[in-house]
């Protein structure tokens, strides 16, 4: 990332009273304008960043910028939407008074915030409910609540800490689109979640924490890159020189043959080898590890542990995978 990272984390650690390192130097760099997901399993550190970056606590060691200033700065503060993981608003208020509230909060004028207050209600489907207390609201409902407070000081950068807690799938839909929408507008999210379908639909980058530590930051397609190849799923068995060149293993009345290419270009001579001998070909895709596949392996990779170099994996590809076997 260059001088316009609107999140820019240099060797940030945090050691908490009894020793115990939450963070142990991590680099992190995100730009304007992109979605970027942030993953990791229970303890890996992941909330104790965006404290960190939102001044509810404050590093052991290291620093860096939001939003070009240092961190702590009031006025780039002023320009951040921030729903934390577990929010409580007293449950007396109002849908409508809460996100009124948090106008205040941010300085914006008494007009200015209600006319905003009404539009991010709209845009999270809470106007209907917006005069009844949260004490009547679902869980789901509080979270959209949340995400209109978060965004009723028309943020720059909006810091999103599990969004889609407690939503049902429709919502966590809904909350899609709202992100993807809020990119187009130049906005620039940072998304904390477990959902890793969620992230792998609406993120332009992603960072991997693992104990502590970044184990890989970058765009999917890159921190794939190793795992990607090309699978050609042919009526019947499939003929030798195939099997030899790619691989093949058979299910049920079809044959699979894997070809270690990361492109169709790479594919086509031997999807045209096997039409000019007149085998029936069903399928033919390219396949690469989700993002799921990529998280199990970094959270079970030894080398994730207390020896890792924090710094070997900043914007690159992440190590290939295991070799894989193939049954002939």
């Amino acid at each position: 990332m260059n001088d316009a990272s609107v999140i820019d984390l240099r060797n940030v650690r945090k050691t908490y009273k009894g020793r115990i390192e939450a963070l142990r130097g991590v680099d992190l760099a995100v730009g304007a304008g992109e979605v970027f997901g942030l993953l990791g399993p229970n303890g890996a550190g992941k909330s104790t960043i965006v404290k960190i970056m939102m001044t509810v606590v404050r590093a052991t060691a290291g620093g860096g910028t939001l939003l070009g200033e240092p961190l702590g700065d009031k006025g780039a503060l002023s320009r951040v939407g921030y729903l934390p993981e577990h929010h409580r608003f007293p449950a007396y208020l109002t849908g409508r008074q809460v996100v009124e509230f948090f106008g205040a909060l941010a300085g914006m004028r008494r007009t200015e915030r209600r006319v905003r207050t009404e539009e991010m209600l709209d845009l999270v489907r809470m106007r209907d409910w917006a005069d009844r207390r949260l004490g009547t609201y679902s869980k789901g409902m509080q979270q959209r609540v949340g995400l209109a407070a978060s965004l009723v000081n028309d943020p720059r950068l909006v810091v999103l800490d599990e969004p889609t807690d407690g939503v049902d799938p429709v919502g966590r839909k809904e909350i899609r689109d709202l992100l993807l929408r809020l990119r187009g507008e130049g906005r620039t999210i940072f998304v904390n979640s477990h959902l890793l379908s969620e992230i792998e639909m609406v993120c332009d980058r992603v960072a991997i924490m693992v104990q502590g530590r970044v184990w890989a930051q970058g765009t999917i397609d890159d921190l794939t890159r190793a795992s990607r190849r090309f699978e050609i799923t042919v009526r019947g068995a499939v003929p030798e020189w195939a099997a030899e060149s790619g691989g093949a293993r058979l299910e049920h009345a079809s044959s699979t043959i894997v070809l270690q290419v990361a492109d169709a270009a790479e594919a086509q001579p031997t999807i045209d080898r096997l039409r000019a001998q007149g085998v029936i070909i069903e399928r033919a895709v390219p396949v690469r590890e989700s993002l799921e596949d990529l998280f199990i392996r970094a959270v079970t990779d030894p080398s994730s542990g207390g020896t890792f170099n924090p710094g070997a994996v900043r914007d690159r590809p992440a190590a290939p995978p295991p070799p894989m076997e193939v049954a002939s």
